[in-house]
């Protein structure tokens, strides 16, 4: 059989399904390590610090784990819809990681820079919380939310918790924008249908890359090609190279984005390239706008040598098979250390 040079190879699906054999024929089973008499408390239960844990937990340090939610995944739990990660993964690992003796401390916020006592080693897993906001006239307008705002508000619904309406986030009955395009955004967009939206926009301001190969960018280079996700293909308008002058609203509301088509001059040397104004401005009309441009890096202060980093806490924000790549190697470089 002819296969194409962009034909996906199925390790994802080959790995899913090994795991999934594993744990409905019972090989997935606790393991108990022999433990060393160290110490090591793990900031954060997201990808990176549950990885961490882990790693350190099988090789015999008692690891406790603190966070601020209810709740231990990070956004694993409570940033990815259900509809692409069913929390009952998440669940059966964590009861997993219990019964192998790691502590779990929920509900409870940690200063970075006033760590618990007692421990040998810390590790600050606390990703890059803060998100790119959009602060152009108009950004004070009641409509207007970060992605997290609705994607974590919803995880919770799911799972039975309940908000007031003045707290509600919700896509029921409106026109909704998203700007960004990338994942998060597209989180976005499969939540609003799921949860009634009349309409649904996407626009991004970087033009719209090529379809199936760009040979601007060839392997072992990132791809940028055009993503399509089975959010967008449940019903989504995607625009290209718009940037958002301000937002227009009534009686305190957002009722729409006035955008302007921009275009994209190559640099001369090689680096970013110039966005150009051309002036064709319109307004897209929005009862609520979803702002899903990304994160800020987090700026950590400079902690003692048995503090370490991990995940997108260190990097900023990535993705969830790096933070766990980033968890495993601080592990081993603690255990090395300490």
């Amino acid at each position: 059989m002819k296969l194409s040079c962009d034909e996906p190879v199925t390790i994802r699906e080959n790995e899913a399904a090994i795991i999934e054999a594993a744990f409905r024929e019972g090989y997935v089973i606790p393991v108990m390590p022999q433990r060393n008499g160290k110490q090591v408390a793990v900031i954060g239960a997201g990808p990176a610090g549950l990885a961490a844990a882990n790693q350190l937990n099988r090789k015999g340090y008692t690891v406790t784990l603190f966070d601020k939610a209810e709740a231990p995944g990070g956004l694993l739990r409570f940033g990815i819809p259900n509809f692409k990660l069913n929390k009952n993964i998440i669940d059966r690992r964590i009861q997993l990681l219990k019964a192998e003796g790691i502590r779990f401390e929920m509900n409870t916020t940690i200063d970075p820079t006033h760590l618990p006592e007692g421990f040998d080693a810390y590790c600050i897993c606390t990703g890059a919380e803060t998100p790119r906001d959009l602060l152009i006239p108009g950004r004070e307008l009641k409509g207007i939310h970060f992605a997290l705002e609705m994607l974590s508000q919803q995880n919770r619904i799911v799972e039975g918790q309940t908000f007031s309406k003045d707290k509600l986030v919700s896509a029921k009955g409106k026109k909704v924008l998203v700007i960004g395009g990338g994942d998060t955004g597209s989180d976005c967009i499969g939540t609003s249908i799921r949860q009634g939206a009349i309409s649904v926009t996407q626009i991004e301001i970087m033009p719209q890359p090529p379809v199936g190969h760009n040979d601007a960018t060839p392997w072992p280079q990132w791809p940028v090609v055009l993503k399509t996700t089975s959010s967008h293909e449940e019903g989504c308008t995607r625009r290209w190279s718009l940037t958002s002058n301000q937002f227009i609203g009534k009686n305190g509301k957002v009722t729409g984005v006035e955008v302007e088509q921009v275009e994209w001059t190559p640099s001369t040397d090689g680096g970013r390239p110039t966005m150009v104004p051309t002036g064709k401005k319109e307004i897209i009309e929005a009862d609520i706008v979803l702002l899903a441009m990304g994160f800020l890096k987090p700026e950590q202060p400079e902690f003692p040598k048995n503090v370490f980093i991990a995940g997108d806490a260190a990097t900023g924000a990535s993705l969830v098979v790096r933070a766990m790549a980033g968890g495993r190697k601080i592990a081993a470089e603690i255990d090395k250390t300490i």
